[in-house]
């Protein structure tokens, strides 16, 4: 009989909620250990975590396309490339006897389990905000303790990200703007700095209050539930298109964008924009 105070075990008795019951990805296991098996292909036995670490950070990116783009077709393919990468490094280790596929799932459900108490457990929550802070301060609770609040938060990460996680964490350990407005607030209060570095001309200075403008931009996401880094590539992708139109617009007119004034630039591109 399932224990009743162990949620993790308790899954066994729920039905798999997937038109085949998971068996597919059974198979995918089996397909990965037939690939570094004895009899199977060369370039899979050869490789390693660090050979491979360049093809997850591809298909990740390719996978984010996918998800920008609103494509299913390739969001579903590109999840598959993704998923081949984390059986892939499993088998790996399970073929040098550190660990399998099954120690990688059982760990991330007793995470996931342990840090949704709300759903196994008795904590009541008001929203997908506090979840994240919960989330947060289990975390601290396994690590045995609040650490350095960027602390294991990867350099490399992409900025608006780091800013992302960061703030999320301190969150989770009590410090952020209680509500959108504060958020808001001090975002203008950064711009107004930056605009004061622009005129002293200080180049420092300069970079320093932008580093402080972006960061109060992500504060303000996140009180909104928005990703930065979602809202700049989506940036980035309405500017490339409206760039077109004014590239076009400006030889249709011949107008030379070199020779053009601030202003004529600034019309011709707000008309690209409205087009």
């Amino acid at each position: 009989m399932t224990p009743p105070d162990d949620p993790v075990a308790r899954l066994a008795d729920e039905p798999v909620p997937s038109s085949q019951r998971g068996e597919r990805l059974l198979d995918l296991v089996r397909v990965q250990a037939r690939l570094r098996g004895p009899d199977g292909c060369p370039w899979d036995a050869e490789q390693t975590h660090a050979s491979l670490a360049r093809h997850l950070l591809e298909e990740t990116h390719e996978l984010l396309e996918a998800i920008d783009a609103g494509d299913d077709e390739a969001l579903r393919d590109e999840l598959g490339d993704v998923l081949l990468q984390v059986t892939f490094h499993a088998q790996i280790a399970a073929d040098e006897g550190r660990f399998d596929v099954d120690d990688v799932a059982e760990g991330l459900v007793r995470k996931l389990v342990h840090r949704h108490p709300h759903v196994f457990a008795d904590v009541a929550v008001a929203g997908a905000d506090e979840v994240l802070v919960n989330w947060e301060r289990l975390k601290a609770e396994e690590a045995g303790g609040r650490t350095g609040v960027d602390e294991d938060i990867p350099a490399s990460l992409p900025a608006l990200a780091r800013a992302a996680k960061v703030q999320r964490r301190a969150a989770g350990w009590g410090f952020e703007w209680r509500s959108a407005d504060a958020a808001v607030a001090a975002l203008r209060e950064e711009v107004g700095e930056l605009a004061e570095a622009a005129t002293g001309g200080d180049g420092a200075a300069v970079e320093a209050e932008l580093g402080d403008v972006l960061f109060a931009a992500v504060a303000v996401g996140r009180r909104f539930g928005v990703d930065p880094e979602s809202a700049l590539r989506r940036t980035i992708r309405g500017f490339a298109a409206r760039y077109e139109r004014f590239v076009a617009l400006a030889a249709e007119r011949g107008i030379d964008v070199d020779a053009a004034s601030e202003e004529e630039l600034r019309a011709l591109f707000r008309e690209a924009r409205e087009a």
